[in-house]
């Protein structure tokens, strides 16, 4: 019988408990079971841990830790047999099997002996799998509750396991896997996270790059770090906005793919990229798109535009949508789901952003944007949660599922944008789409990693511009 949906917890006393009675518990391994144990006892064998190694070891896969099957023990002897005020006495195990990811263990103790003196039980402990082989026995000692006790079970915190930042950041690396590097310009990168950035991208054979800007203060800067410039070209210019100016004519002349924004402000490289008669336009509106690997939820999320455009029309939003669809193709996701937020999911004339979605979904009906499923308006909660989507009775192919949230102006997208990565523990990565050029465009807060996740999305980009993509 189990037990986990008892809202109570109840002992059997020493007197209640008979030579031959018996209680049991089964459970199935995952690999989240071996992940919890070894955070929570700190034992990484990888033999537990490591699967790379573990194909190499005796077992030839990952195997869970012996003391998670006898954990089983504990559990039936604290929490129902006898239960609440028994003390461990003592406790001796032989390990007969190992126990592999999905093997199911019923582990069963009984009552072998009472010593009425002192209010003692000896227990048979025995585990079996799911073939019936034995995989743990022994016997344990237990002071055997006098008084009986019947509580509410307490309710624990609930433990989610993620990824950690670094191994979301390793696993968006490899959307570059087999692609040679790009020559991007890198504007101005006079701090330290800029360079080490652009140093980064560079060491994981993302850039071959150009630093645009004045040699003997970046120079300076790389030795007071301690990093190396080899394989770096100089464009020296003697401040950031002639580094823009230089940086955007490098691109436009065709001489780099890509530009990485250093440590000038947001506005000064973007003045010379959207400048009509030298900069980088195209007959597509430029926009931004962050790219968001959000724990909680289960797809990368692309929100636009929370960067470039402060406050967008409609038109506007047109060509903010088919950029962000674009980008998605060239991230191999073929027909991406946009919602297009909003505070509510019904469309008011009071406020324009239920209007416009509406109006970018017959547009959409009418191949006036292309390539993606959208839907809208939508508030937050319905976009990315298809429990409220059910909840509020929306029967939508994007409501729940998104890939882009379409955000109605610059304040919203931003503040989404951070609080995902503040409060959420997200990776964000944010690039310029529009452009003759991706353009690596982060905050002068953001990390090297942070740039160089960005930088990926750029060279994934080059390379589909020139046919290259894998």
């Amino acid at each position: 019988m189990s037990h986990d949906f008892i809202d109570t917890i109840e002992n059997r006393t020493f007197d209640e408990i008979q030579v031959g009675d018996s209680a049991s518990l089964t459970r199935t391994l995952r690999p989240e079971d071996i992940q919890m144990f070894a955070i929570i006892s700190g034992d990484m064998n990888p033999t537990h841990v490591d699967p790379e190694y573990a194909r190499s070891s005796q077992f030839r896969e990952v195997v869970g830790h012996g003391m998670w099957g006898a954990m089983l023990f504990s559990n039936i002897l604290g929490t129902q047999f006898p239960g609440p005020g028994t003390i461990y006495v003592d406790q001796n195990l032989h390990f007969d099997r190992v126990v592999r990811i999905g093997d199911t263990l019923t582990a069963t103790v009984t009552c072998k002996r009472k010593f009425d003196h002192n209010d003692h039980i000896l227990f048979d402990c025995r585990c079996t799998n799911q073939d019936g082989e034995l995989v743990i026995s022994g016997t344990a000692e237990v002071i055997a509750p006098i008084e009986k006790i019947k509580r509410m079970k307490v309710a624990l915190p609930e433990i989610k396991l993620s990824a950690t930042k670094t191994a979301r950041y390793e696993h968006l690396l490899e959307i570059t896997a087999g692609l040679a590097p790009i020559p991007m310009a890198v504007v101005h990168p006079c701090d330290a996270e800029s360079l080490k950035g652009a140093l980064l991208a560079r060491d994981r054979g993302l850039i071959d790059p150009t630093l645009v800007g004045p040699e003997k203060r970046i120079r300076a800067l790389a030795e007071e770090l301690g990093l190396s410039l080899y394989g770096c070209q100089f464009l020296d210019v003697p401040h950031s906005h002639a580094a823009a100016e230089s940086g955007v004519a490098l691109a436009r002349e065709g001489l780099v793919e890509a530009l990485m924004k250093g440590s000038l402000h947001t506005d000064e490289l973007m003045s010379e990229v959207v400048d009509k008669a030298t900069g980088l336009r195209t007959d597509r509106r430029i926009s931004h798109v962050f790219m968001m690997d959000v724990p909680t939820y289960p797809r990368p999320l692309l929100i636009t535009d929370a960067a470039v455009n402060v406050a967008p029309d409609l038109p506007t939003k047109v060509d903010i949508v088919q950029n962000a669809i674009d980008l998605a193709h060239m991230l191999k996701i073929p027909e991406p789901k946009v919602a297009l937020l909003a505070a509510v999911e019904t469309v008011n004339a009071k406020m324009p952003a239920t209007l416009d979605a509406a109006a970018l979904c017959k547009m959409a009906d009418r191949g006036q944007i292309q390539g993606g499923i959208l839907d809208g308006p939508l508030a937050f909660d319905n976009a990315i949660s298809v429990v409220a989507a059910r909840t509020k009775g929306i029967k939508s192919a994007v409501a729940g599922q998104a890939d882009i949230l379409l955000v109605p102006d610059i304040e919203s997208g931003n503040m989404l944008a951070k609080q995902l990565e503040y409060l959420a523990d997200a990776l964000a990565a944010g690039i310029v789409l529009g452009a003759r050029v991706p353009i690596v465009l982060t905050s002068r807060a953001d990390s090297a990693q942070t740039r160089t996740a960005s930088t990926a999305i750029a060279v994934v980009m080059a390379h589909c511009k020139r046919g290259t993509c894998k």
